[in-house]
């Protein structure tokens, strides 16, 4: 369970299919040309994964998986992000403490490792703890995009569920959940115990941030907000407008807390972003959550089904 489609929009930048057209790391002291970066595969438990360099930034490389674009890392930049929902994330981690300050994250789905990344960067000294259930996509990335010494990231091949259940209480400061199984989120992390659970893992002022993708009216998404409000006191969604306007089916980041959000900022850092999003909160939430309630264990469904060529490489 460690896919986490990017919308096509998502990659709209990136021409990663071709090896890059300048030498991979430069050209070495005595004078030879070192090779150009080549796409990687290999095939993992969820299906076969596929390293493609940026042939516009050096060292930076998109993992896919049976085609769909899973995770975007640039080596000497972690802290540069391409996918959208990954950068609203970011939004929200940065809004999470005082710049540069150390954060405890649990990490609900790895892939390429992405955010882990970006957090080691941001805030150097960060502990960060990753659950994927891919054991041969953690070796893969592992042995391609390695982690730099002393980053703080420990990677763990085990299903999510199980990994926050077994965290100890109040041991994180944001727990994010980016788990899809295939192009799915699982049902069993979709549930008003998950949500419960969650809750314990974090510390009384702790953030959960959430990958959710689905398409107006919202049926999923209303159901989750439904379900992570009956747990946590103040929620928000950020999403591009295009989505919240129901023109295409697309990624949400969900913000869940017991403390109140920083939405001022958090609306003017998701309105200037390269690519502009949206903050509904309050009354708008409202709308989606009507009629909707907490998803019960015996309920539970996974996330929809995308409609072709939603999450694909152009």
């Amino acid at each position: 369970m460690s896919r986490r489609p990017g919308s096509a929009a998502d990659k709209s930048r990136l021409r990663a299919a071709a090896p890059a057209r300048r030498p991979w790391g430069g050209p070495p002291h005595n004078g030879t040309v070192e090779k150009e970066p080549i796409p990687v595969t290999r095939a993992v438990d969820s299906g076969t994964a596929k390293l493609m360099p940026d042939i516009d930034r050096e060292d930076a490389w998109l993992l896919t998986l049976d085609g769909a674009p899973q995770s975007y890392v640039d080596l000497r930049d972690p802290s540069h992000l391409e996918f959208e929902y990954a950068r609203r994330m970011a939004h929200v981690l940065d809004l999470a403490a005082e710049p540069g300050h150390p954060l405890d994250v649990l990490h609900l789905g790895g892939g390429a490792l992405t955010l882990p990344r970006y957090v080691t960067a941001t805030r150097p000294g960060s502990r960060q703890r990753v659950a994927d259930t891919d054991e041969a996509l953690l070796a893969f990335v592992e042995e391609h995009l390695p982690l730099p010494p002393g980053s703080g990231i420990a990677a763990e091949p085990q299903d999510a569920r199980a990994f926050l259940d077994h965290s100890p209480a109040g041991s994180a400061d944001v727990v994010i959940g980016d788990v899809y199984g295939g192009v799915h989120v699982p049902a069993h992390l979709t549930t008003l115990s998950y949500a419960r659970s969650v809750e314990r893992v974090l510390r009384p002022h702790g953030v959960y941030l959430v990958n959710l993708a689905d398409s107006a009216p919202f049926p999923f998404v209303g159901s989750q907000l439904a379900t992570l409000g009956a747990v946590f006191g103040h929620l928000a969604l950020v999403a591009e407008p295009a989505v919240l306007r129901g023109r295409r089916f697309g990624n949400t980041v969900v913000v869940a807390s017991h403390e109140e959000l920083p939405l001022g900022e958090l609306v003017r850092r998701a309105a200037s972003d390269v690519f502009p999003a949206r903050v509904e909160y309050g009354p708008a939430l409202d709308q989606l959550t009507r009629g909707r309630a907490p998803v019960e264990d015996a309920d539970a469904v996974p996330s929809p089904e995308p409609p072709d060529g939603a999450f694909t490489v152009g």
